[in-house]
């Protein structure tokens, strides 16, 4: 975990096949890249055995750019789609138990401030919503009420996509699923609000199809886990197989879903606000200055 690892061992070079000398000579390792210089660099996940249009695949992609140090990280997961792209990322992955993600990430976390001190070593959990809010909603729900200093991303394909068509807690009220003919009979699960009572300091919901949106909040997100406690967020990834939805119309749906019920929402905590500024000078949570006696407010 560290700049060394993506580097030649003296004289190894020039027998080292080449997807390995791009990644060392233009990756972003040690580097600020964003999402608007895609395709000037060599990102960490290019690669993968995903369907084609995957909506999944194209939002971890999208939060690997915009990890603030991607040579400092570590990906945890648990069985699911989103397992198979990440593994193939250029950067560690731990892959649990299913629905132990966040119980492994608490110990990872922990035990790399132990060994590392004041370095930041960022744990990202990223796994879907059967692995979230179903299996694995006990140890997510206590890693948030314990204030365990890593990013968990829910990535939201509303369906066990893995593994046929079964509903899951996060599928809609009355979906109609391969699994589930009869469609789905209660409403799906708030893990938005379980995420602020449980006191994460950052919560945000967000769709695929605005890159520089997803970037911001996975930037803040993995920033504020640095020091203030637990993130959240929850991003709307289509699964095009179970759902039937032909692959040149993910992104059409994603907008069509944000503007119908996953609309992009931002929580954040007084004192991360307070930590942004202060630590990496996000301007946007000063405090905004008193209006002069007297003047006439805009209409």
């Amino acid at each position: 975990m560290s700049l060394d690892y993506v580097k030649f061992s003296n004289g190894f070079e020039k027998f080292m096949p080449k997807e390995y000398r791009d990644m060392v000579e233009h990756g972003p390792f040690g580097k600020k890249v964003t999402v608007s210089q895609m395709g000037s660099f060599k990102e960490v996940l290019e690669e993968h055995p995903m369907c084609a249009g995957c909506a999944m695949t194209l939002f971890i992609r999208l939060a690997m750019i915009a990890f603030p140090n991607p040579e400092d990280t570590i990906t945890v997961g648990t069985a699911g789609c989103g397992r198979l792209a990440i593994s193939q990322a250029a950067i560690p992955f731990v892959y649990g138990n299913y629905g132990d993600q966040n119980g492994v990430a608490s110990g990872l976390s922990r035990g790399l401030r132990l060994r590392f001190g004041d370095k930041p070593k960022d744990v990202v959990v990223m796994a879907g919503d059967g692995g979230t809010a179903d299996i694995g909603f006990q140890q997510v729900l206590h890693s948030w009420f314990r204030k365990e200093r890593f990013t968990t991303i829910m990535l939201d394909n509303e369906v066990y996509g893995n593994t046929g068509g079964q509903e899951s807690g996060m599928t809609n009220r009355g979906a109609v699923l391969k699994m589930a003919p009869l469609g789905k009979k209660f409403e799906k699960m708030d893990m938005v609000q379980m995420a602020k009572v449980a006191g994460c300091a950052y919560v945000a919901t967000v769709v695929p199809n605005n890159p520089r949106r997803v970037e911001s909040v996975i930037k803040k997100a993995v920033l504020i886990a640095r020091e203030v406690g637990s993130t959240y967020i929850q991003a709307y990834t289509s699964c095009n197989i179970e759902y039937a939805i032909p692959t040149d119309k993910v992104m059409e749906d994603a907008k069509n879903v944000e503007n119908d019920r996953y609309a992009f929402s931002e929580y954040i905590s007084e004192e991360a606000k307070q930590y942004l500024t202060e630590r990496y000078g996000y301007k946007e949570f000063l405090p905004k200055p008193a209006a002069p006696a007297g003047a006439i407010p805009k209409a």
